[in-house]
């Protein structure tokens, strides 16, 4: 223990022993050694502080004998268990560190997250060796904003065999995660004159927090069965974002004939499409969806990431990108630094490289093909609402009867430990209100498998409650003629 350094400062030269003693009593007491901190040793630390081993020895004892350390045999010293303010001539009140974090709930069921558990940490720790071992020195300087080339072309190769991309290894951009790239984007976009960029209603509130973050404005695009509404665009907007292949929240796809209204748009307003292409290769009861960007390389912005189909920890991400828009995108990376750790992108290239990549997404979509199929199941026993949106992704939708009703439900949930989004709750709407559609948004990816089963066995038992007290209602409702101000329609 002799190199732990307690930043102690300089020991006055008069009263080493006495400064020392101080400036241990001083460290204990704001906290920065905490209780159960191993100290150095008495000849390392006199050596480390240029002080005679015995001044040293005389200190620990005078600190033990304060009650502000403790020997223990075999373990040497540490810092006794001392509430802040007690001392010499000190209020013996014990004050609290911190305030006790609340528990976790008991299921998660948010939508946006993969299982975490299903993690390949042993294929990436696998890559992180190999990469590593086979790494140059150059890989692990400041590198080239746009990402490591390796990566970058193992990148390229994987959105153009698997979602239909038109990719080169010069037009992908690594970023770190979706929100990060279309920070970048906002930023790009701003600077080349776009005041407004269009978004779907409902979506993310995040997404709108970062565009209006950069300056620009959020305008709605109402999403139907066919997605969202390519004529609600307007001259405003010099660039929207969609989600095509599985639109977030409703799980709707973007028709054939809206995808080409919107590319149609973009080239007549010199404009820019940012396709979220999020979950794309989770589609359970067809082929996936292809990429729109493959319709017009040169207006549209294809973004992906590794946050569902590894972990959102992971904060790898990619944008591949128009000509025109490469430079900016380049700027706004290196005027924020924000560019990604290189072990990270040699890891995932070699990931991808392997095959691994493609093997764990297999692996996953059968799961959560299969959860999914049972959510719709189970479901379906306790309400006679059945989910909404194409079987795909990580999350599906139950419609409700109002807003209200969303409400209690997600309360409800809440109090029994389940944790749940829903449109109103969760912010999706641009502008919120009564009249708009209310749904649970719910992650059926999220729970780690030992937990999937109590996870829906909880879901089906609140909403079973809720849709009971809800039938209760409506049947006193009608004995009393229609006449109970309580009486809703619900789901």
């Amino acid at each position: 223990m002799s190199g732990v350094d307690l930043h102690l400062g300089a020991i006055g030269d008069g009263g080493k022993g006495r400064s020392l003693e101080a400036a241990l009593r001083e460290a204990v007491r704001s906290g920065r050694l905490v209780a159960g901190t191993r100290l150095p040793g008495t000849r390392g630390l006199a050596a480390d502080l240029g002080l005679s081993r015995g001044t040293v020895v005389a200190a620990y004892t005078q600190l033990v004998a304060e009650g502000w350390l403790v020997g223990v045999p075999g373990s040497g010293t540490r810092v006794a268990d001392v509430p802040f303010g007690v001392g010499h001539g000190e209020s013996t009140t014990a004050v609290s560190t911190a305030p006790t974090p609340p528990s976790p709930p008991d299921v998660d069921l948010r939508p946006g997250r993969p299982d975490l558990s299903s993690f390949p940490r042993t294929a990436w720790a696998s890559s992180v060796r190999r990469a590593l071992s086979a790494a140059s020195n150059d890989a692990l300087d400041y590198g080239d904003d746009a990402g490591l080339p390796v990566l970058r072309a193992a990148l390229a190769d994987y959105v153009s065999r698997t979602r239909g991309v038109a990719a080169d290894a010069g037009s992908v951009l690594v970023t770190g995660g979706f929100m990060h790239a279309l920070g970048l984007l906002a930023r790009a976009l701003g600077g080349l004159g776009v005041r407004a960029v269009a978004t779907e209603d409902p979506g993310l509130a995040r997404h709108r927090e970062l565009i209006t973050a950069a300056g620009l404005a959020a305008v709605p695009l109402t999403v139907g069965r066919d997605g969202a509404d390519p004529g609600e665009l307007t001259s405003r907007a010099g660039a929207a974002l969609l989600t095509p292949a599985h639109q977030h929240p409703r799980g709707v796809v973007l028709a054939p004939d809206r995808r080409a209204a919107f590319v149609a748009w973009a080239r007549r307003r010199d404009g820019y499409l940012i396709e979220d292409d999020y979950d794309g290769e989770f589609r359970y009861d067809q082929q996936p969806v292809g990429a729109m960007q493959a319709l017009a390389p040169d207006r549209v912005v294809y973004a992906g990431s590794a946050s569902k189909a590894l972990a959102p920890g992971v904060r790898l991400g990619w944008l591949v990108v128009p000509p025109a828009l490469r430079g900016p995108l380049l700027e706004a990376i290196a005027e924020t630094g924000t560019s990604v750790p290189a072990i990270d992108q040699l890891a995932l290239a070699d990931l991808i490289a392997r095959g691994d990549y493609d093997r764990h997404i297999r692996r996953v979509r059968l799961m959560y093909r299969r959860r999914r199929a049972e959510l719709a199941q189970r479901l379906a026993t306790v309400t006679p609402t059945g989910l909404d949106g194409v079987a795909a992704g990580l999350h599906a939708l139950l419609p409700l009867a109002s807003a209200d009703r969303e409400r209690e439900l997600v309360d409800a949930a809440a109090r029994d430990g389940i944790r749940l989004h829903g449109l109103h709750t969760a912010g999706y709407w641009h502008r919120p209100g009564p009249e708009r559609p209310a749904a649970l948004i719910i992650g059926y990816a999220t729970p780690p498998p030992h937990a999937w089963r109590r996870s829906l066995d909880a879901l089906a038992a609140v909403v079973g409650r809720v849709a009971g007290q809800t039938v209760a209602t409506r049947n006193s409702s009608a004995r009393d003629g229609g006449r109970s101000p309580s009486a809703r329609p619900a789901k």
